[in-house]
């Protein structure tokens, strides 16, 4: 028997429908799942909403269980939690309301983990990954410039899993009360120390990555997080940043780090990203939850340029 669900797709620029999709059959090998909660990835989101994903990243930038094609009409999105038979499992799907995966992509929520949290694995995952492109420690002092989502967790398990001293920084100062909550130091661009060791960029803009080259270190290495998209971004690579021999390294979730690569698989890493979440501080990432159903309308709002939005969770 098929059921119906539904599901978002941009359409275009700046407009976003909840339509109407059958599901036939469960397929052998495959699990239904029914949502909970999601999560909408703003920086990723925002772009893919405004038709900015540059032709030749039509096909690099797919999301797992992404359909349609770029620029419009496209179902996209990767942060859902939802429930096959009593279970909660997370998966990499689209926002949708019932839907058939593998079982092999329904990757079950921890006990530890409320599943309302569970909606940040894949920006943890993102986290994770880049904490690894990072190198080994110890790196004793990092700045994080750009204190959003990734930023925030890449700070969050620099300190945890590596010890460092970590500081975020960020141009809006309420951002002072997130670094707080997650154990971490803040500080606006002005006032931030340099000669770091490690710097990490997740801003997503020119003058964010001016920051992060200025507050880096000799022979230090300044990782890039951001995805600007279609936009041409300026690097400062004048004044010191050749006579400190700087490194400036682009970090993406979608291959494992080379230094995990022979060992972790892309299951056991969004495995090790969920039971990061083991924490109640991390709740301090999320906003209040919006409906569903609502997100056609809420959508200008939650992706607006310039939002202090962190991740905003959906509810079904």
């Amino acid at each position: 028997m098929s059921e119906k669900a539904r599901a978002l797709w941009y359409v275009g620029a700046g407009r976003a429908e909840i339509r109407d999709e059958r599901l036939q059959s469960l397929a052998a090998g495959h699990v239904r799942v029914r949502a909970l909660h999601g999560a909408i990835s703003r920086g990723t989101e925002s772009l893919i909403a405004a038709g900015r994903v540059p032709v030749s990243e039509f096909q690099r930038m797919r999301a797992p269980f992404m359909a349609g094609a770029f620029p419009f009409p496209v179902k996209y999105g990767y942060a859902t939690v939802g429930l096959v038979e009593e279970a909660a499992v997370f998966t990499l799907y689209p926002h949708q309301t019932l839907f058939d995966v593998p079982a092999e992509a329904a990757i079950p929520v921890p006990s530890s983990v409320p599943a309302a949290r569970a909606v940040l694995a894949a920006n943890m995952e993102t986290a994770l990954n880049a904490v690894w492109d990072a190198g080994d420690g110890p790196f004793g002092k990092v700045a994080v410039v750009g204190a959003g989502v990734v930023g925030a967790l890449t700070g969050y398990l620099l300190h945890r899993l590596a010890g460092a001293d970590v500081v975020l920084v960020d141009v809006n100062p309420a951002r002072a009360k997130l670094a707080a909550a997650l154990g971490l130091a803040f500080a606006l661009p002005s006032e931030a120390p340099g000669d770091g060791a490690l710097v990490v960029h997740a801003s997503a803009s020119a003058a964010g990555l001016a920051t992060a080259l200025s507050l880096a270190g000799n022979e230090a290495t300044v990782l890039e997080l951001s995805w600007y998209g279609d936009a041409e971004v300026p690097v400062p690579l004048g004044a010191a940043f050749h006579s400190r021999r700087l490194k400036l390294i682009a970090s993406q979730v979608g291959q494992v780090a080379p230094s995990h690569r022979r060992d972790w698989t892309y299951r056991r890493r969004l495995e090790k990203a969920l039971s990061l979440l083991d924490d109640d501080r991390l709740d301090a990432l999320i906003e209040p939850p919006v409906s569903f159903e609502s997100l056609p309308a809420e959508l200008p709002r939650l992706l607006r340029p310039g939002s202090a939005i962190l991740c905003q969770r959906i509810d079904y």
